[in-house]
């Protein structure tokens, strides 16, 4: 059935892009190229991973992209599904809420004020505040907040980011979330740091930035940046009403749990919506980022002058924040950029600023892990300045004999990890991760999620001790193989959480050599007894079993409630 299902759910993704714009001959080469090339790390043996293929890897339903190449739209193109349960597919006019996204346009429409003299972007807001006020503390050391803070989040103001509410929720104003008063779920936004000290992160600091909006214009925030922004960049499939008028319910896609299940009521809710309630399409901001390019260079203005275009695409106190988007320097080239997770959804565009290059891309998912593959298969294809072309690996086979010998627990940094042998190959476990090694001589070996290379040691005997470490050339601390447990001093909570992982690979044996040094290593850690009790259980030692589960059960609340992290 699995089989099936399978082969079902690859010929309707295929079915998917086949349905949608017809593109010419060579594009069409590089979307296959684009499809078939995503990579996060080392690219072993000359293979890359097929887009389809990553998806299922990541249980995410449903993906939308758009290439930006000379400041054009060279392609857009869905995948998957929109809405599973409702046989939905992803197209090019599939909604997304990529969360904070939604800041970039927000300080569009706020820059626009500015242009218009009706906001200047360095006075104190509560001079455009009318009603709610700032309510300065000792915290602000008597200096003010400026608007140009807030967009550049340099203000030092708190609450990092909004959750969200179930559609059926009790809404709460922007006065009550302000004041962190019921039915709002984060609390206040008030001063953490002095203004304009450092950036620190804060979606409440663009939130009172729409307050500001909507006290200046008399408008609702929708409406202002429906007239003001969307309208002019012809963004047609862009909203930031919230929750979606029946109007523009159509072609809205679900948003998806990591574990594939759907977010209740298909999508949450964002009052915040300059922070976090934007609707939008990759081509819709493909729009946005092509006009701040033209803009920057003083070729369009059709929101923005080269002066306000500016001052959203380059550094404001620091050397990676602007008003309402992040810089990143590669190697001399500059990118501007802004990436976003809501429930259920995680968004990513990026952009140069003077290579008129782009992309932008969507999923419905909690797991935004494909995001970076695809860039990576992008900036390849397209040749972006700037990014590191992918490292080639080529391995060799080891015999079974350096495979058992390389197996085994080993110790880096107080941090356990397992080597283990399965039917592909060695895989390496460290940190709730299992990633397969890849070897390219018969000592060295690498790994696609770590960065680090290897190559193991062994002593004057010929026995192997542990394996060396390096990163760019500079050597790391090496691991070493766990001969005698006893020794040991890992870090805080390490031998119960390597002890779990053995329980649940079902080394009963060696689970218990951890655990039971752990008893006299950690013995506040009493979640250690528990998982030792479900040892000897499966084990079948019933009364060893029995008599360390009431010595959990007897252990004191406070233990037990410090440790079910580990559990």
């Amino acid at each position: 059935m699995r089989l099936i299902f399978s082969f079902i759910f690859t010929i309707l993704l295929v079915s998917t892009g086949a349905a949608q714009s017809q593109y010419s001959k060579a594009v069409e080469e590089q979307i296959k190229k684009i499809e078939n090339g995503l990579y996060s790390g080392p690219i072993i043996d000359n293979k890359t991973a097929n887009i389809l293929d990553r998806m299922k890897h990541y249980n995410v339903n449903g993906i939308s992209i758009a290439v930006i190449d000379n400041n054009k739209i060279v392609w857009a193109k869905g995948y998957g599904y929109a809405d599973r349960n409702e046989n939905r597919k992803v197209d090019i006019n599939t909604k997304f809420e990529p969360g904070s996204i939604s800041k970039s346009l927000n300080a569009v429409g706020v820059l626009f004020l500015a242009q218009q003299k009706k906001l200047n972007l360095y006075k104190d807001i509560n001079e455009y505040l009318t009603t709610w006020k700032f309510p300065y503390d000792t915290v602000a050391h008597q200096k003010k907040i400026t608007t140009a803070q807030l967009l550049s989040h340099t203000a030092g103001v708190s609450v990092y980011g909004f959750p969200g509410y179930n559609r059926d929720s009790t809404l709460p104003t922007i006065t009550d979330i302000l004041n962190g008063k019921y039915p709002s779920n984060t609390p206040a936004v008030r001063s953490l740091i002095q203004p304009g000290i450092e950036s620190s992160y804060s979606g409440g600091g663009i939130l009172i930035s729409q307050q500001i909006l909507t006290n200046i214009t008399g408008q609702s925030y929708e409406q202002y940046m429906h007239n003001s922004v969307f309208r002019r960049l012809a963004m047609n499939n862009s909203f930031y009403n919230q929750p979606p008028a029946s109007r523009q319910q159509h072609n809205l896609a679900t948003g998806y749990e990591e574990d594939g299940k759907e977010v209740p009521g298909k999508y949450f809710v964002f009052p915040e919506k300059a922070a976090a309630g934007l609707w939008t399409t990759p081509t819709d901001l493909c729009k946005y980022i092509i006009e701040m390019q033209l803009a920057y260079k003083g070729k369009s203005s059709r929101v923005l002058n080269q002066k306000m275009a500016k001052l959203h695409l380059t550094p404001y106190k620091n050397e990676t924040t602007a008003m309402g988007t992040f810089l990143q320097d590669r190697n001399g080239e500059k990118y501007f950029f802004h990436d976003a997770g809501n429930k259920g959804f995680r968004g990513f565009y990026i952009a140069g600023l003077t290579n008129s290059k782009g992309v932008v891309l969507f999923v419905n998912s909690d797991n935004g892990d494909i995001l970076l593959e695809l860039l990576n298969s992008v900036a390849l294809v397209y040749d972006w300045k700037g990014f590191a072309k992918p490292e080639h690996l080529t391995t060799v086979p080891i015999s079974e004999k350096l495979s058992s010998e390389y197996a085994g627990e080993y110790i880096t940094d107080g941090q356990f990890s397992e080597l283990k042998n399965s039917k592909d190959g060695l895989y390496m476990w460290i940190g709730g991760i299992n990633s397969k090694m890849y070897f390219t001589s018969e000592i060295d070996f690498r790994n696609i999620e770590f960065p680090t290379k290897k190559s193991f040691v062994r002593n004057t005997s010929g026995h192997i001790t542990g394996f060396t470490r390096s990163l760019n050339g500079e050597m790391l601390s090496s691991a070493q193989q766990i001969e005698n447990i006893d020794t040991l001093k890992p870090s805080k909570g390490q031998l119960g959480i390597f002890g779990r992982h053995l329980l649940e690979g079902k080394e009963f044996d060696k689970a218990l050599k951890f655990l039971s040094r752990g008893v006299t290593y950690e013995p506040e850690d009493s979640s250690i007894q528990k998982n030792m009790a479900h040892c000897y259980l499966f084990k079948n030692d019933f009364e060893q079993a029995i008599q360390l589960y009431q010595q959990f059960l007897n252990s004191s609340p406070q233990k037990r409630s410090d440790t079910k992290r580990f559990e």
